[in-house]
């Protein structure tokens, strides 16, 4: 206060006003950072939410097809041919075309029963595995393959350290071979998943946060126990100091092996909050200009409103100094509080140069001239004090709708956040819809060609059975030769000796035929079985793919409609915001001209006083004015 009171009209109007923005804008912008904090939060885990859950999907989709294909080569008639007698020859060649066409597998190793590896994808392999029959039985995933199961505990073990005959962390997929006529199991097939091609199915996840420049986040995929099985962090690099993550826990309808993984995404919490921070500068910088802008125009209205006041001023004082009464007031077309005093003060001129011409008639009259004009100055304080009280109470009202306008203003602004995100969300759902429809009608041709090449290929098995009764028939038919000419040995005697060794061979040999015959056609009966299942399976999936394109194309034509509504919605919203802003801005204006006549108020009741003051001097000095009217100068 005692600074204040050092300082003219004009520095404590213009302090006073700084001071009162000053409190308006701290709970604003206070209420402003904590919803848009807020906000920032939620959306950075929901986005880490998002993609650990797509970490997980991407995952357990890739090992579950893995796992299918393992389980469909088992069934492969050329690996279990080389089991049952012993020929590699093809069976090498089918794992190696196998695993070139699935790259993501470090080899392929077809095992006996008793450890051997017998047919492989790749020459090393053979050699990797020779002489290690022993390590083989007592690997824990040969051992669940012959219980025909996937072991998780086996599989989240076997990445967490390099495998001694791949040389890289690989996921075990051991499935068992089974003999197409008994059933009983002849081998197990290993199908080594290669666990450092995860980073090509994350990459597109990671690439989806390098465009948002989140150049910190990483994926990260955990065990049962917590030990890390794989992160995207590059080797060496430190994790961050404070963090934000977002956990997914496996599915295992997807892939029951993979029961208790955890998928984490992770960002650096400073990277992840830039943008706050951003907001806090701008914010900052905009508060302090508004206040330099506020200080300005403060003291603009102050030098407005104390320039006639300094003017009136001076007059007095020349009056006083000179006592020349002939000055004129030259305030009096100001329509407010000022041109009023202004007015009053040249009327206070007037009386005073008629009670000095007038002086001489009698002091009565100017006695009674000082009585109407204190009359009339208490009036007018009354009313003054009845205006001032009615603009305090308007003041306080539009405060209040100030501060109500401005907190709609900014929920605005995040509204239109939101329905930005929603129409970047629904653009993006319409395009992965559009590639998922083109990819079920790819599927549904691919499926039609294999089932032309499957019926293909039974006509020509029909062929080779065809082919199989024909060489039964004639190897029975040298059956019959064979034995009609052992009997003319026989009639021959000495002579026909030779012949009938001769016969007895062939009769062999055409017995070796048709028990060669019998075993071609049980195989080839098997084959057929197989290839009329495989039909079936054919025909099965196309029913299945029209069906899912049928449902793919309704959901593409609902998300268009979805989109239609929230570019609508968005319209709205931003009509509402643009209306919500334009009613800030006008209340403000309010706000501030009610403030400004409240000021003004204030400083006309003060100079009323001072005129309240003078009509009271001017009484006592009534009686003296005979005396000291010689002093004054009236024309």
């Amino acid at each position: 206060m005692h600074l204040l009171s050092g300082l003219k009209l004009r520095g404590r109007l213009t302090l006073w006003v700084c001071l009162l923005l000053v409190a308006a804008l701290t709970p604003v912008l206070g209420t402003a950072v904590h919803i848009i904090r807020k906000t920032v939060e939620l959306q950075v885990q929901g986005v880490l939410q998002v993609e650990a859950q797509g970490l997980r999907d991407l995952v357990e989709s890739s090992l579950r097809e893995r796992e299918t294909n393992a389980r469909a080569w088992t069934e492969d008639a050329i690996l279990r041919g080389a089991l049952l007698f012993g020929t590699y020859a093809k069976s090498d060649a089918v794992l190696a075309t196998l695993n070139d066409r699935h790259a993501s597998f470090a080899g392929l190793v077809l095992f006996t029963l008793d450890g051997r590896a017998v047919s492989v994808s790749r020459p090393g392999l053979r050699d990797a595995f020779a002489g290690h029959e022993r390590d083989v039985l007592a690997a824990p995933w040969f051992q669940a393959a012959l219980k025909d199961t996937l072991d998780p505990a086996t599989l989240t073990g076997a990445l967490t350290r390099t495998d001694p005959f791949f040389a890289r962390p690989v996921m075990p997929l051991a499935l068992p071979v089974l003999s197409p006529i008994s059933g009983e199991q002849v081998g197990v097939l290993l199908a080594a998943y290669d666990w450092g091609q995860l980073n090509q199915v994350v990459e597109g996840a990671l690439q989806r946060s390098r465009d948002r420049g989140q150049r910190s986040f990483t994926l990260d995929i955990l065990g049962p126990d917590g030990a890390r099985l794989y992160s995207s962090r590059a080797p060496g690099q430190a994790p961050p100091a404070k963090a934000v993550q977002a956990q997914a826990s496996s599915d295992t309808t997807r892939f029951a092996a993979g029961q208790g993984w955890r998928f984490v995404a992770e960002l650096d919490a400073d990277e992840a909050f830039l943008p706050l921070k951003r907001f806090l500068q701008i914010s900052l910088l905009a508060a302090v200009a508004l206040l330099v802008l506020a200080a300005l125009a403060a003291w603009a209205l102050a030098r407005s409103v104390t320039r006639p006041i300094t003017t009136l001023s001076a007059l007095v004082s020349h009056v006083v100094r000179e006592g020349d009464l002939t000055q004129k007031v030259t305030l009096r077309d100001q329509q407010d509080e000022v041109g009023e005093l202004a007015a009053a003060f040249a009327r206070m001129m007037d009386h005073l140069r008629e009670s000095t011409t007038s002086l001489q008639q009698g002091t009565r009259v100017l006695g009674q001239t000082v009585e109407e004009l204190t009359t009339a100055t208490q009036q007018q304080e009354r009313n003054l004090i009845q205006q001032g009280t009615a603009l305090q109470e308007t003041q306080v009202t539009a405060q209040e709708i100030q501060q109500t306008s401005q907190l709609a203003a900014t929920r605005s602004q995040a509204v239109l956040g939101l329905v930005a995100k929603a129409r970047e969300v629904g653009s993006a759902g319409e395009t992965t819809l559009g590639a998922s429809l083109a990819g079920f009608e790819e599927l549904r041709d691919h499926g039609l060609r294999l089932a032309k090449d499957i019926s293909s290929l039974n006509e020509r098995t029909s062929q080779i059975a065809s082919i199989t009764q024909t060489v039964k028939d004639l190897a029975d038919q040298s059956n019959m030769l064979a034995l009609n000419a052992a009997i003319e040995a026989v009639r021959s005697g000495e002579h026909g000796q030779g012949f009938g060794v001769v016969a007895r061979e062939i009769r062999n040999l055409a017995d070796q035929s048709i028990n060669a015959t019998g075993r071609v056609r049980e195989v080839l009966d098997d084959i057929r079985g197989g290839i009329q299942a495989t039909v079936e399976l054919s025909e099965e999936g196309q029913r299945r793919s029209e069906a899912g394109l049928t449902q793919v194309r309704a959901t593409t034509e609902s998300l268009r409609a979805l989109t239609d509504i929230i570019q609508d919605n968005a319209s709205a919203a931003q009509q509402i915001a643009a209306a919500v802003i334009q009613q800030n801005a006008g209340i403000a204006q309010i706000f501030t001209a009610v403030t400004d006549l409240s000021r003004m108020m204030d400083e006309t009741l003060q100079a009323m006083h001072g005129t309240q003051r003078m009509t009271q001097s001017l009484r006592g000095v009534a009686e003296r004015m005979e005396t000291v009217a010689g002093v004054w100068r009236v024309q």
